[in-house]
């Protein structure tokens, strides 16, 4: 099999993930903007990680806040702490990064992330020099249900690079579910915080390395 088109997830795959405390930190500073200065220690870990919109609504009946309001704040606050993390260097692309450059493929990137996040660190690290289009969430709670293994970023990352044969490269298995959805080919890469985890899904390729994809790629 080979692929005329490569999509990516990005934290994780491209770039190293962000530390949780980062994560959690900038939502406790959400909820203070809103005037709540001492929220429940789990009400801010689920708004920080995995948030539903169902779960977004119940934390906000509790601080009669507008749940809107509230996520259209979270996510910016977060996307700017994420950008500070880049900047500093401590989030930084994967040495194999460079090895994209030449990899004959189109090239598209879709993350859970928000949008303002994913266009900036693809901006900041160089990415745009091979990355042909990239997704995140918009900045509503209704993106949480477009989230992977929803296939809506993929599919709309597919039909902007005109994909023939496809390959969504990934690090959780949401990515193989999404790709599965999509009705593409999937591939595992076994990041450190990855190494030795055990994979409830099957991708199509299961690699240690950027790196990798010249071999799958080639014709």
């Amino acid at each position: 099999m080979t692929y005329d088109t490569v999509v990516f997830d990005n934290d994780g795959v491209l770039v190293g993930r962000t530390r949780f405390d980062v994560l959690r930190d900038a939502t406790a500073e959400t909820f203070a903007q809103f005037g709540v200065t001492d929220p429940d220690t789990e009400h801010v870990e689920d708004m920080a990680v995995g948030a539903t919109p169902e779960r977004v609504d119940d934390v906000c009946t509790v601080y009669d806040l507008d749940p809107e309001s509230f996520w259209r704040t979270r996510d910016r606050t977060l996307s700017a702490a994420q950008r500070v993390e880049a900047r500093e260097g401590r989030k930084t692309p994967y040495e194999d990064i460079d090895t994209l450059a030449d990899l004959d493929a189109d090239l598209g990137v879709v993350s859970s992330n928000q949008q303002e996040t994913v266009d900036f660190l693809v901006e900041h690290f160089g990415l745009d020099a091979f990355v042909d289009t990239a997704y995140g969430r918009e900045e509503t709670i209704e993106s949480l249900d477009r989230r992977k293994p929803n296939p809506h970023y993929v599919e709309r990352a597919l039909a902007d690079l005109d994909a023939d044969s496809a390959l969504f490269v990934g690090d959780n298995e949401s990515d193989i579910e999404a790709a599965e959805n999509a009705g593409i080919d999937s591939a595992f890469i076994r990041r450190p915080h990855r190494d030795r985890w055990e994979l409830n899904v099957w991708p199509t390729w299961d690699i240690d390395s950027l790196e990798d994809l010249h071999d799958i790629c080639a014709p």
